[in-house]
């Protein structure tokens, strides 16, 4: 069986189920199904969540296990709350990928970057 991939990759949209087979007793199923919360999210996204769950929400040991930075897990953690509609939480530390995208979009100057990044 192949992994279950939930966007289409071309428009990057969220796919839908159309059949469902169950293998053992023939029975097929045909509509439209949503997947839910699971075609919200990237198949990347979706491998986070598992080894989030087997680490029992421990991102410490999972970037550990992804031999990632903490805060890189952080991140990809916050990503996949936004991705399901909910807001990541605020700690106090400047989002540095945002100021650097400002930074990139000259929104900001240099001096201002520098500023916001030291806190």
């Amino acid at each position: 069986m192949y992994p279950l991939i939930t966007r289409d990759p071309v428009s990057g949209e969220e796919l839908i189920v159309t059949r469902l087979e169950c293998p053992a007793s023939g029975v097929t199923l045909e509509g439209r199904f949503s997947l839910g919360w699971i075609g919200r999210l990237t198949r990347e996204q979706l491998d986070f969540v598992e080894l989030l769950v087997k680490y029992r929400g421990n991102i410490q040991k999972l970037a550990a296990e992804m031999n990632i930075a903490y805060n890189t897990a952080r991140s990809r953690l916050d990503d996949i709350v936004t991705a399901l509609g909910g807001t990541p939480e605020f700690d106090g530390r400047v989002d540095r990928r945002a100021v650097l995208d400002k930074l990139a979009a000259k929104e900001i100057s240099v001096e201002e970057a520098m500023k916001l990044l030291k806190g």
